[in-house]
């Protein structure tokens, strides 16, 4: 299993959100790119990579920061705001790894169709849970569908990786949904699923490490010090 430390950006600062909620914000570097490089120092060899103001705004407006991190030399898994062509292939071309496609997979068969037909494994989905259903545009509009329901979908339209957060725990380390996690991993079949939400201890990342996940989002727990990226791995 894979780590994925975030650097959520927000206001041109690296911050981390309490259970999606734009108004409990924590703010963690002036620079995002300072918590970026933090973590690769550390050994992350990945790193998620989130544009809140575009999540929020439909429109990704920090590409410029994306390039900054992808130079650090730790794949980017990046998304936030990517619901046009361009914007996608343009978070590829400033040097993402793999880009994370949310309302738009859901809004825009045609665009997930065309993004996985064009980049395959370089695209993911991001399904983002509260409340027991999707949510969607920067987690502030939920859909009438259930997690399980929306991985049955995205897994017959050829999606390989999807990016589960439940939405209800995150920024709170209060600690993973284990039984969640297994109920995804088993509608998946054979996609990737990467899990965040809510981890707050080591104990966590062991026990989703016991489940057939492709990777863990960490974000609060290693920026409040519950644990390193050290520990993490080893953890994983």
């Amino acid at each position: 299993m894979e780590l994925y430390p975030a650097v959520d950006i927000l206001g041109g600062k690296a911050v981390r959100l309490t259970q999606g909620d734009f108004e409990r914000k924590t703010e963690y570097a002036a620079d995002p790119v300072d918590a970026a490089h933090r973590w690769v120092e550390a050994g992350a060899r990945w790193l998620h990579v989130v544009d809140l103001d575009g999540a929020r705004s439909g429109e990704p407006v920090n590409f410029g920061a994306l390039a900054r991190i992808a130079g650090l030399g730790a794949r980017v898994q990046y998304g936030g705001g990517l619901r046009r062509l361009g914007d996608a292939e343009r978070a590829l071309d400033a040097g993402a790894a793999r880009i994370v496609i949310g309302t738009a997979a859901f809004r825009d068969e045609q665009l997930l169709e065309d993004l996985l037909e064009a980049h395959g494994e370089q695209i993911a989905v991001g399904m983002d849970a509260r409340a027991g259903r999707v949510a969607v545009h920067g987690w502030q509009e939920r859909l009438e569908l259930t997690p399980e329901e929306a991985i049955a979908a995205l897994v017959r339209k050829g999606v390989g990786t999807i990016v589960y957060t439940k939405v209800d725990r995150d920024g709170t380390m209060e600690g993973a949904d284990i039984g969640v996690a297994r109920e995804l991993i088993g509608a998946a079949g054979g996609s990737r699923v990467i899990y965040s939400g809510g981890i707050g201890s080591l104990d966590d990342l062991r026990a989703l490490a016991d489940l057939e996940l492709e990777g863990v989002i960490v974000g609060k727990a290693l920026y409040e010090g519950r644990f390193t990226i050290e520990e993490a791995q080893a953890a994983v």
